[in-house]
């Protein structure tokens, strides 16, 4: 088993440390301490602490040392914290209670120590033994306060332990104990994980009767809003919000990012613009990443125009597209067939630096010619050409396909020529299809497909 992830490794491991724990990965369990002793080493607390921290995956040596070091010096509570630790991460849970009582009898116990039993109890899926644990708290001389109360709910939850568990402990414990803002918190994001809005909302109604409104607890205003969006309560979570901004409570930008990069998955861009609008009365201010997600929305609705608006607004906030925006934007005039604005977007990309990408170029391509533009898809691949963009195998076919449906085979042979001198590959069904449509046409249409077949055969 690995170290605890709250009691870690040393940074750095003195030479005396790591000659001791060699000893105990090496020397049989009958000779350990007579090799110990013999180093000469002496076992200050410092170095019992990095060995301890060291020996993790090797529980029993680690017991024989610790006694060890125990005949020289007494142990500090941070070196008996750490042994428990490891006792339980290995769940030996008897050796544990037995150091525990230890502790007790020599007046280092802390809230600490419980602390990390609450953790090993519940990472081995024994979440009653932890609540057990906090029960008797009193009896070893650690009053069990609010603290105590949020580290054990926060262990249930941090393992994936039963959410019905940490409910039923907490209606138990907040008669006796006063819940406070970090316990709302961990009990919000319990609800958050699982999904559960209803228990999300009895669980906030409960928190702002016991504790109002505070600035400090905005972390679980969040929590709330983010089960709402993620349950489809998009109604719910707007109303919340206006109460939040009016009470000055309202999230951050991370709440708004968190909350659009969901509503982008379920293609809702009629509240993710109720979102935007409520973010930009408050003053906060939007970055990129967030500019791009609402642009992704509104394109995904295929809405360019709208999006093409938050482009042109982006620059009054100090923010500057990238070649995401443009693609999105760009993607969604191709996808809806504004041929038109296709052209006007391409010049606008390309004096901007940021143009379309190879596959975009292969969808505007095939579109153009749809949309009756041949020359705008032969100036897309002539950019793409001019300037090394590719791959352009996709592009390539969509021109050619495009130049045979409309009979335009002289230029057909020049760009397939072309082609082929740069190793473009053209895939054979582009070839069949010249081929069905020249071969109607006569012997010297032929001839021509011909040559034009053996060059392409011979690539």
């Amino acid at each position: 088993m690995a170290e605890s992830q709250t009691n870690p490794k040393p940074k750095s491991i003195s030479p005396d440390a790591k000659t001791l724990h060699q000893i105990l990965s090496a020397a049989a369990p009958d000779g350990l301490a007579a090799a110990l002793s013999a180093t000469g080493i002496p076992p200050t607390p410092d170095l019992v602490q990095d060995v301890l921290r060291l020996s993790y995956s090797n529980p029993t040596a680690a017991i024989e040392f610790f006694r060890w070091a125990g005949r020289t010096n007494k142990h500090s509570g941070l070196s008996w914290n750490l042994m428990v630790d490891l006792l339980g991460n290995n769940s030996m849970f008897e050796p544990m209670w037995d150091a525990i009582r230890s502790m007790r009898n020599e007046g280092v116990l802390s809230l600490p120590t419980f602390i990390s039993v609450f953790g090993s109890y519940c990472s081995a899926g024994r979440v009653k033994e932890a609540i057990m644990s906090f029960e008797v708290m009193d009896r070893y001389g650690v009053p069990p306060d609010v603290a105590a109360m949020n580290a054990l709910l926060s262990a249930i939850y941090g393992e994936g332990g039963s959410t019905t568990l940490a409910v039923e402990f907490f209606e138990k414990t907040k008669v006796k104990i006063s819940p406070d803002g970090d316990t709302f918190l961990i009990l919000l994001e319990g609800c958050e994980r699982e999904g559960n809005v209803a228990k999300a909302k009895t669980t906030f109604g409960e928190m702002v009767v016991r504790l109002g409104w505070s600035k400090e607890n905005i972390l679980a205003y969040s929590s709330l809003l983010m089960t709402l969006v993620r349950g489809r309560e998009l109604e719910e979570a707007i109303k919340f919000l206006l109460v939040m901004k009016g009470k000055n409570c309202l999230p951050g930008l991370k709440f708004f990012s968190n909350a659009l990069d969901v509503l982008l998955k379920q293609n809702d861009s009629t509240h993710a613009i109720a979102l935007w609008d409520i973010m930009m009365d408050s003053g906060i201010m939007p970055n990129l990443m967030i500019y791009n997600t609402i642009i992704g929305i509104l394109c995904n609705a295929g809405d360019a125009d709208k999006a093409y608006r938050f482009l042109d607004e982006m620059v009054f906030y100090g923010v500057f597209a990238d070649s995401f925006t443009y693609n999105m934007i760009f993607q969604c005039l191709v996808k809806h067939k504004k041929v038109h604005e296709v052209r006007e977007f391409f010049i606008e990309m390309i004096k901007n630096e940021c143009p379309p990408t190879p596959s975009n170029c292969a969808a505007a391509i095939a579109m153009c010619f749809e949309g009756d533009d041949p020359e705008m898809a032969i100036e897309i691949w002539s950019y793409m050409i001019e300037n090394s963009l590719s791959p352009v195998d996709e592009s390539a076919n969509a021109l050619l396909i495009g130049l045979c449906n409309l009979h335009r085979f002289s230029e057909y042979r020049r760009f397939a020529e072309d082609m082929l001198d740069r190793r473009v590959k053209i895939h054979e069904s582009t070839m069949e299809k010249l081929k069905n449509a020249r071969y109607k046409d006569g012997r010297s249409a032929r001839d021509t497909y011909d040559n034009l077949l053996k060059r392409w055969k011979a690539s």
